[in-house]
Order: C-alpha cells, then sequence, then structure tokens
C-alpha cells in the first residue's frame, strides 16, 4: 500500500486553497504544522500569526495559500476524508461477497487511525484527533449551503455515497441506506469524542471498540449475521 500510496495525490476541491499546498514545501510545512498547532491549542486559538510563528515564516504568506482558517479546515477535512476512502476502496478491493466487503469497510472507517508513513507531511493519527474534535465546527456556519453548493464537502458525501451502494448491494430491501451510512462516519467521530470526554455516555472504552458497536448496529439493522 505505501508503494500504490507514495504515487496518489489526495484530490481537494481546488476552491478551498488559493495555491496548492501540495505544490511546494513551504505549502506542505504549513499543512503538517497546522495539524500539530491546532492538536495542540485547539482551532478556536488557532491563528495563522501562531502558525507563522511557528513554521518561521510571514504570515502573510500563508494567507497566499488559504483564505482563512475556516479553508485551512476544510482543507483537512476533505484532505481526512479523501484518504480514508482511498484506505476504504483499496482494503474492499476484490471482496466479491458483500457482506465480507461491508464488514471491511466498517473496519477501515471505525478503527483506531495510525501514521501513514506515505505522506510525510501528513500525521494522520493526530489529524484524526482533530476531526473527531473539530469537524463539526467545518459544517455548522451559516454558509454551510452556499459552502455544499461549491463542492467543498463532496470527497465527504462521495464516501457516503461509496458506503451506500455497499449496504444496498448486502441488501437491495432497505430503505435508508445513505442515512445508516452517513451514521457510520458521522457516529465514528461521536463516539470516540464521548470514549475520550464523556465515558459514561458510550459503551465504548478499552476493551470495546467502536468497530464493534457499529458492526454490531449495522448488520442487526440489516437482519444479518456476521461470521466471526
Amino acid at each position: 500500500m505505501d508503494v500504490l500510496m507514495h504515487s496518489l495525490k489526495i484530490g481537494i476541491n481546488d476552491k478551498l486553497y488559493i495555491k496548492d499546498p501540495e505544490s511546494s514545501s513551504l505549502g506542505k510545512k504549513i499543512v503538517e504544522e497546522s495539524i500539530l498547532l491546532i492538536d495542540e491549542i485547539g482551532f478556536e486559538h488557532f491563528t495563522f500569526k501562531k502558525l507563522g510563528v511557528r513554521i518561521h515564516s510571514n504570515e502573510s504568506s500563508i494567507y497566499r495559500y488559504f483564505e482563512n482558517k475556516h479553508k485551512l479546515l476544510l482543507y483537512l477535512a476533505s484532505w481526512y476524508w479523501g484518504w480514508m476512502e482511498y484506505r476504504m476502496v483499496f482494503d474492499t478491493n476484490g471482496i466479491s461477497d458483500p457482506v465480507e466487503k461491508l464488514t471491511k469497510a466498517i473496519e477501515v472507517l471505525t478503527q483506531n487511525v495510525e501514521e501513514d508513513n506515505a505522506f510525510s507531511h501528513v500525521n494522520e493519527e493526530i489529524l484524526n484527533k482533530i476531526i473527531v474534535n473539530e469537524y463539526s465546527k467545518s459544517y455548522l456556519v451559516k454558509e454551510v449551503n452556499n459552502e455544499d453548493k461549491n463542492g467543498y464537502f463532496i470527497v465527504c458525501k462521495r464516501l457516503v455515497g461509496r458506503l451506500s451502494d455497499m449496504i444496498v448491494a448486502v441488501d437491495k430491501s432497505y430503505a435508508y441506506p445513505l442515512s445508516l451510512a452517513s451514521t457510520i462516519l458521522e457516529g465514528t467521530l461521536h463516539q470516540y469524542f464521548l470514549k475520550e470526554h464523556f465515558p459514561m455516555l458510550t459503551n465504548c472504552n478499552e476493551t470495546v471498540t467502536p468497530t464493534q458497536f457499529f458492526t454490531d448496529l449495522i448488520f442487526k439493522t440489516l437482519n444479518l449475521k456476521v461470521n466471526g
């Protein structure tokens, strides 16, 4: 997988940036260090001025890549969902049995994220923490409808669509595949957030994983049994 990923570029809506950060070492540094800084201080306290100090560059140089920090967060979210989409497609490719394929997809989308060495400027494990804690701030905004029309959420929507198709392949009679697919994506983030911050509100803990919970939930919903 690492060999294939070296030649892969996560496709992101070019309206999210002014200059493609993948096109230069400074752009990659901005992405790399913004992930670490947001994780350290939170998105509310994150500013381009603080990021500039961290990367030893003028604040104005960051604005040459991103219009504002909201667009940067949308960019990071799109990158994350694109990476998750690739992992799901890669790990389910060649699986012909629909039940086995859906089981594997759920596993990929709900398991603990580990750093992928194929992308040296992105720490996926820390980015996952940001998505769990901050992702809702990217769409819970007044401008969300216009941003959706501009395609800012297309990668996440495409991932939901792929998962929905897998659900339909398992049970063509199920009436709510998109709702179930989006519940897996959003619900996974929520369960990890509860596990970390409100453990009394979830059964997920050190021995019960979100993967176990969602596998049980999905296949009971579809009235199916999963081997193992």
